[in-house]
């Protein structure tokens, strides 16, 4: 267990920050000031209204978004059907397009496109879906999106249970010798959770409400960098 602590902590921590909890009517200044903060991506959290019980936002605020900021466009695919959109997002400005294991499409299929499309291919899991359900694709993704609340709405609290998941994918992937692969964990991360995730295993920290509720959202990101 200790060995896996210390490769974890030796990794950079990256910050994706989940505008689902910023203020759209002023998303231009959110994005410069998230900016100055140091965030490394935005994650755009797109919802169909079937595959989670919620809808948020689609192609054309990514188009918006991408003409507005050079940071790397972190797409994470909530939708029931992701071939059916992956050129269409790519063009409106992704970077990574990560799309659900349990989707209705073969991710045999969905990767591939996303390659198509010069982008990065991410897959995410649900609480509910077992790590080695992911290793039939590990060698052919770049990012594991880990979902420690239930997808659909922000502002959950971490489900304690998925950090052992952390652990199980990021000891697969040091099995296969897969430097490349990133672990990314999406869903109630804060300065409290944060080191948990991490010394699991975890390479990027999606993190939205609790950001957007700081004074200083700068000293808080390098608190979560930092754990």
């Amino acid at each position: 267990m200790s060995e896996l602590i210390n490769k974890a902590n030796m990794r950079d921590t990256e910050i994706s920050v989940s505008i689902l909890s910023a203020d759209l009517l002023h998303l231009q200044d959110e994005l410069e000031e998230l900016k100055k903060a140091g965030a490394d991506q935005l994650h755009f959290d797109v919802m169909d209204g079937q595959f989670v019980p919620n809808i948020s936002f689609g192609l054309p605020v990514l188009q918006a978004v991408s003409k507005q900021t050079d940071l790397f466009l972190d797409v994470h695919l909530m939708i029931q059907n992701p071939l059916r959109y992956i050129e269409n997002f790519a063009n409106a400005g992704a970077d990574l397009i990560t799309f659900h294991l349990e989707s209705a499409d073969d991710p045999f299929q969905v990767i591939p496109e996303i390659r198509k499309c010069h982008c990065k291919a991410g897959i995410s899991i649900k609480p509910g879906t077992p790590a080695k359900a992911l290793l039939p694709f590990l060698d052919l993704i770049d990012v594991i999106l880990v979902m420690t609340v239930e997808p659909g709405f922000g502002g959950q609290s971490y489900l304690h249970d998925m950090t052992e998941k952390i652990r199980e994918i990021y000891s697969m992937i040091q099995d296969r010798d897969l430097r490349n692969v990133r672990i990314e964990v999406d869903g109630g991360i804060d300065s409290e959770t944060a080191p948990e995730a991490l010394q699991a295993g975890a390479d990027i920290l999606v993190s939205g409400s609790y950001l957007f509720r700081q004074n200083d959202m700068k000293s808080a990101m390098l608190t979560l960098k930092n754990s």
